[in-house]
């Protein structure tokens, strides 16, 4: 499959905000600053379509960009993010949580982690939640390029053995910056989506 357009298309909090077509949708679930809007940009190859930010929570909404005409890519508020309200976790949350149990076109959930770090309880916790709800999912190991082989490596090891994960699932080291992982994730999107 090739990207060869892809746009904003809105924000929206509740399901009645949500588009009306039938477009297939993935979503990209992550801590805040994992890395989401970036890999977003580096999927369309256009590096100001999504907002990146250096300062974590930024992403407060469902943004939606459209690909290729056919298909969603949905962006989620990242969890784990301290510097917020506990009643505004909150509503982040239940945003999530209604937005991946709503989405009846929901195909694939691509869940972000940094490399550079352990996962997290949070990372763990949304792991086990797609997993018991049955979802088609990517795991993407982010920032690789800001580590060495040796580092990326165990970093690998780290990721599968926190989500315990076996032999035979696949994890996608992943660079915005270069590209390394880009080619991986379409075709995976591509495997799950109708046509």
């Amino acid at each position: 499959m090739q990207i060869k357009r892809a746009g904003f298309v809105k924000s929206a909090v509740m399901p009645q905000d949500w588009p009306e077509d039938v477009f297939p949708q993935i979503a990209l679930v992550g801590r805040s600053n994992v890395g989401k809007s970036s890999l977003i940009n580096c999927l369309a190859n256009n590096f100001k379509l999504a907002r990146t930010s250096n300062v974590p929570g930024k992403t407060r909404l469902l943004n939606y960009y459209v690909f290729n005409d056919s298909f969603y890519v949905v962006d989620l508020p990242g969890y784990g993010f301290a510097n917020v309200s506990a009643s505004e976790k909150d509503k982040w949350g239940e945003m999530i949580e209604r937005y991946l149990k709503g989405a009846s076109n929901l195909v694939l959930i691509v869940q972000i982690v940094d490399i550079r770090h352990k996962p997290s309880a949070e990372d763990i916790q949304m792991m086990e939640w797609i997993k018991y709800f049955g979802f088609k999912t990517a795991l993407i190991a982010s920032k690789v390029d800001k580590m060495s082989k040796s580092a990326v490596n165990k970093g690998l090891k780290d990721i599968r053995s926190a989500f315990n994960l076996r032999d035979d699932v696949v994890i996608i080291p992943f660079s915005s910056r270069t590209g390394q992982g880009r080619e991986e994730l379409i075709a995976v999107m591509a495997h799950l989506l109708p046509g």
